[in-house]
């Protein structure tokens, strides 16, 4: 089992999108610096949001979607910026 997830920035407010097989863990290696450079800059982080899929290919492809320019909005609605009501408009 494989996790997508939202993070939103306790200090800015910005978010970042990852995945994992194990998204405690995952949290925790953020929360500590242990992630990469943008999570160790811009943290402490609170989960927004996740989602469970059966692989890491379905993950990895759902990750790439979130992050892109298609996708942006569909993260700011998931992550709870975007009233559910703005999302169909």
């Amino acid at each position: 089992m494989f996790y997508v997830y939202i993070l939103r920035s306790q200090r800015s407010g910005r978010l970042y999108v990852g995945h994992t097989d194990d998204l405690t863990r995952r949290f925790q290696e953020h929360n500590e610096g242990r992630g990469g450079r943008f999570t160790r800059q811009n943290g402490p982080w609170k989960l927004a949001y996740s989602e469970v899929h059966p692989d890491r290919a379905s993950a990895m492809q759902r990750e790439r979607f979130l992050k892109s320019v298609a996708g942006s909005r569909e993260k700011k609605c998931l992550a709870g910026e975007v009233p559910a009501a703005a999302k169909d408009i």
